[in-house]
């Protein structure tokens, strides 16, 4: 089992997006299980449309989830003379064949098989050309092999068949010398001594092109698990359109690595119905023959749940570190004011996201300027000014407490007063807050400390008088 090797092999033109960071989990998973190995390549030969910056957030996405590599990153870019050896292989051995076909000419006889029915493939013009056009530009082609199918057995998808006739000779070099998607990954894979391909099953159709070159190449051939698509809400595949689908965006709307790891994982694998799992838990039961085989559907309020268990049970004091830039971006210092990891501690219990954590946490270092006057409204000013003339009294003679007891002043006052809870809770909870949607009271007032609540709650009775 520790001779399983895989691989996680993103092209960097853009964001590591939520599919494809589901892909690196599996194989990453597989590595973990087995003991075995995981590897970073980067597939970079797209020279127009890679770039330096993609690189980086890739490698700034799988860092943040935590998915570790063994091995690597690989450049693709970095193996051309690898390539082209392999290329030089297949030629000597008659594996492979110049082709001096020109675009109009193939695009002439692919618009004639299409009149007559037929598939338009190329139709090997070249395959046992003679004569080589002096100076006249050509690629390369692979001799594919003829009749028979190409099958594997799937470990996701079970037995997969395709008639050998159906494929035509894959270009494997450009015209101006460079390597061909299908062509480098067969070869990467080979000399990687890659044991098990996991990927998106839109490479499905890839594959059997690539059995046939392992072949031909005289490589072993490994084990391929394609793992389905996901969709968003309306069945289309998952895009941009359905919100955010880069793994650093989640980060920046304030989702927990473990949180989206672990709702990457239970989208389209299971075990049993078990929803929450644990890294060494995942890794544990971690199986890719229990990977469904249909599409997944991504459920943004089943993230949303997930990130929320872990923000409630998470320690403060991380939660407490990964906050800070959240608040940071609204411009809210917390050098002056509470404890963040006492704030933290008061809104972890509610919050789903660390942005929503960050929107409730700006009372605690900015007293309120305004009022929920609806709130306000439900209470007779009378009312409202007795509870804050008393209460202020109380907790100046109280001492620091904590929440608990902070929580047995309010009920005192109830019991002395014939109030109930509401009737104090309430009008407290907006003198500290400016609002209702605030935690507890007792951990307010922990929170901001016994001197810096008496004050709001002073200033609140001001606003009432017209001071």
């Amino acid at each position: 089992m520790s001779a399983v090797r895989v691989r996680f092999a993103p092209s960097p033109t853009g964001y590591l997006h939520v599919g494809g960071a589901r892909t690196a989990l599996f194989n990453w998973l597989l590595a973990r299980k087995c003991g075995g190995t995981f590897i970073l390549r980067i597939e970079d030969t797209d020279v127009e449309r890679s770039t330096r910056e993609s690189v980086d957030a890739i490698l700034q996405g799988m860092e943040w989830l935590g998915l570790d590599w063994d091995e690597g990153p690989f450049y693709q870019s970095d193996n051309f003379p690898l390539y082209k050896e392999h290329v030089r292989k297949l030629l000597d051995a008659g594996k492979a064949y110049k082709c001096y076909c020109t675009a109009e000419e193939l695009d002439a006889r692919r618009e004639l098989a299409m009149k007559e029915g037929r598939k338009p493939k190329y139709d090997g013009t070249c395959r046992e050309r003679g004569d080589a056009p002096e100076g006249a530009p050509y690629v390369v082609r692979f001799r594919a092999p003829q009749g028979g199918e190409v099958a594997f057995d799937d470990l996701i998808k079970g037995r997969i068949a395709f008639p050998a006739e159906e494929l035509d000779d894959l270009i494997i070099q450009r015209t101006d010398g460079t390597p061909t998607y299908n062509f480098c990954v067969v070869i990467d894979d080979a000399v990687m001594r890659i044991t098990t391909v996991i990927r998106g099953d839109d490479h499905v159709n890839n594959t059997p092109r690539q059995i046939q070159l392992y072949q031909a190449l005289g490589y072993p051939v490994p084990q391929f698990a394609h793992v389905p698509m996901i969709l968003g809400s309306d069945k289309a595949r998952l895009s941009k359109r359905h919100g955010a689908t880069s793994v650093i965006a989640y980060r920046d709307m304030g989702y927990l690595p473990e949180a989206l790891m672990n709702y990457l994982v239970r989208l389209g694998w299971s075990h049993g119905d078990d929803e929450i799992f644990s890294r060494e838990e995942m890794i544990e039961k971690f199986d890719i023959g229990n990977v469904g085989r249909s599409a997944s559907v991504f459920n943004p309020e089943k993230l949303n749940w997930l990130n929320a268990h872990y923000i409630k049970t998470g320690d403060p004091e991380r939660l407490a570190d990964l906050l800070l830039p959240h608040l940071s971006s609204r411009g809210v210092s917390t050098l002056n004011g509470p404890r963040l990891v006492d704030v933290v501690t008061t809104l972890q219990e509610r919050a789903q996201t660390l942005e929503e954590m960050a929107d409730r946490a700006l009372f605690y270092y900015s007293a309120p300027t305004s009022y929920d006057e609806a709130a306000l409204a439900k209470f007779d000013k009378d009312h409202l000014t007795a509870v804050y003339t008393i209460v202020a009294g109380k907790l100046s003679t109280a001492g620091e407490a904590s929440a608990a007891g902070y929580d047995q002043i309010f009920k005192d006052i109830c019991t002395e007063n014939g109030w109930k809870m509401p009737q104090v809770g309430q009008p407290v909870r907006i003198a500290l807050s400016g609002g209702t949607q605030a935690p507890g009271i007792g951990e307010i007032v922990q929170a901001l400390g016994r001197d810096e609540s008496i004050r709001r709650i002073l200033a609140a009775a001001a606003f009432l008088s017209g001071e």
